[in-house]
């Protein structure tokens, strides 16, 4: 199967494109899309830095960038997004839709233990086969100047893998994160399916336990939290405990709550630039 991307759309937007890719993944035993966010060029061998962007339960690679309004800053910065889907799709495992929080669309970027679940392994589809594909693919992409952040279970899947992956990102941050999931009914209900009862198993993809195991954060890990979000008040996301965590650790963290706001995208839009210039400066640096 081909597995170097194809391109299946393209739109010029701030200067630069948006375009969408397709390609089969070894890693999850399917087709996948992404999409790229190529900020405009100063010259045909400029190298861009990355940021990768992982999206919530039920969202595909789309969502990101048709709702976040993010072009325009990674254009003035001069960075690119690149935004991957959430989960396998078309394996037609039993149940994979039954939910919405869990199967297609809800991979929770870790690498599954159980038979049933085997190929949603997108921890390793982030972390290891999409930079190798993006730096084998695309010449204009400097894959070892890259940065992370997210959204809900993005915002975990960010958290966890910079945490565990410190020499592969300068920079984290994420928008109401899924920040302690082995205490919170999406988390128990997600980690129990694809990892089995162990949980010791499940704090290796809690970004609150993993903050005491890999404590030494050089740049502020940045998070904004909506003070009107649902699932906030619903026990889901538990920004408090990563934040005890953070200081226990002496690990650096900015944490805002954010009155009126909630879960959505809107949320996202309006501090989105906030986000990039923290990413920003992390990756001038490096």
């Amino acid at each position: 199967m081909e597995t170097k991307p194809s391109e299946i759309s393209s739109g010029k937007m701030f200067g630069g494109y948006n375009k969408r890719f397709k390609h089969f993944s070894p890693t999850l035993g399917c087709s996948m899309n992404f999409h790229i966010y190529f900020p405009p060029s100063p010259s045909p061998s400029h190298k861009f830095p990355v940021l990768y962007w992982l999206s919530g339960l039920t969202c595909t690679d789309e969502n990101f960038i048709f709702k976040a309004g993010a072009q325009r800053a990674a254009a003035a910065e001069g960075i690119a997004f690149v935004a991957p889907d959430t989960s396998p799709r078309g394996l037609n495992v039993e149940g994979e839709a039954d939910s919405w929080d869990f199967g297609v669309g809800a991979g929770f970027y870790l690498n599954a233990t159980q038979e049933k679940w085997k190929n949603w392994r997108m921890y390793d589809y982030v972390v290891k086969e999409l930079p190798k594909l993006l730096t084998d693919n695309f010449p204009q992409l400097d894959t070892s100047k890259a940065s992370i952040f997210g959204h809900s279970m993005g915002g975990h899947g960010a958290l966890t893998i910079f945490l565990k992956n410190q020499d592969k990102y300068k920079s984290v941050s994420a928008f109401a994160p899924i920040a302690n999931p082995i205490n919170c009914p999406w988390g128990q209900k997600a980690f129990s399916n694809y990892l089995g009862d162990n949980k010791s198993d499940w704090e290796e993809y809690d970004a609150t336990c993993l903050v005491t195991k890999f404590p030494n954060v050089s740049s502020s890990i940045l998070i904004d939290q909506g003070e009107d979000d649902k699932f906030l008040h619903d026990q889901q996301l538990l920004p408090h405990k990563f934040e005890e965590a953070c200081k226990k650790a002496n690990v650096p963290l900015l944490l805002r709550f954010q009155p009126g706001y909630d879960h959505l995208f809107y949320f996202i839009a309006t501090f989105i630039d906030d986000h990039i210039q923290h990413h920003a400066q992390a990756l001038r640096l490096s």
